[in-house]
């Protein structure tokens, strides 16, 4: 009798580790995404998408600083979140008639060369590159691929280095592709973790009210074994939402903030 208590304490054991909430473990640690880089502060010049704003993030120590790119009509690719400057379409027009354009803190508009050779200095820190969506599959396919070719050039296509973001189905998926092993995130709500998964993508990063408005979607992407991000969380009762769920990161233009928060609910920072 002895023994088949024991043997039913085991299974209860077992049976009560299954049905722990799946945020359980992940809550005890996350990553602090820098919304464009750490562009909120004087030191960057409030100029998202800067190399300023990507320094300050690296030098905060921050886990990862996320960044935004465009490819111009003659295949240039540059940092810049719209798909316009001054009403010109970024890919339609020549890299020559963005090249001046100054942003907030007067850099001009940085190229992807420019971009990763400060991303390459601080190791430590995960380059989040987001692909804008651009007009069709076969400018989408030219783009993924020479984003490719731009990260080897700099030494910088490893996994450990750098992860992928964005709205575009089409380009996770040439992504997941063409570099199995790195992390791929889709940006929108259209699809669920399950369907990505099966098109073999690993990640997924929705707006942070995604996950009350389709509450399984959090279990799912654990069942598939994804990672899972937030954004752009800039409230401190949202951030507190997402890290209790168990995000492995979280984007925001509050870095600090957030930071703030971590360290009053005893989460471990990455």
């Amino acid at each position: 009798m002895h023994m088949k208590r024991l043997i039913r304490l085991i299974r209860l054991i077992a049976i009560m580790m299954v049905m722990l909430p799946l945020s359980a473990e992940a809550q005890k640690k996350a990553g602090i995404v820098a919304h464009r880089g750490f562009w909120n502060c004087e030191e960057a010049g409030y100029a998202k998408n800067s190399i300023a704003a990507l320094r300050c993030a690296q030098e905060a120590g921050f886990w990862g600083s996320e960044f935004d790119v465009n490819m111009t009509a003659d295949e240039v690719l540059i940092v810049y979140h719209d798909s316009d400057v001054e009403g010109k379409k970024i890919e339609k027009h020549p890299y020559t008639e963005f090249k001046d354009f100054k942003i907030r803190n007067g850099e001009t508009i940085p190229t992807i060369d420019q971009f990763l050779e400060q991303g390459k200095k601080y190791p430590e820190t995960m380059l989040v590159y987001e692909l804008k969506g651009h007009s069709c599959d076969e400018v989408e396919d030219r783009f993924v691929d020479l984003s490719i070719e731009k990260l080897k050039e700099h030494g910088l296509l490893d996994p450990e280095r750098v992860m992928f973001i964005s709205f575009s189905l089409h380009m996770c998926e040439r992504l997941a592709a063409k570099l199995p092993g790195f992390t791929v995130q889709f940006l929108g709500s259209s699809r669920s973790p399950q369907a990505l998964a099966e098109k073999g993508i690993n990640g997924v990063d929705y707006n942070h009210q995604v996950f009350s408005i389709n509450k399984k979607w959090y279990k799912q992407a654990r069942r598939n074994k994804m990672s899972v991000n937030a954004w752009t969380v800039n409230e401190e009762k949202d951030m507190e939402k997402m890290f209790r769920m168990g995000v492995d990161q979280l984007t925001t233009d509050q870095p600090l903030e957030a930071r703030e928060v971590m360290k009053r609910m005893k989460i471990q920072e990455l």
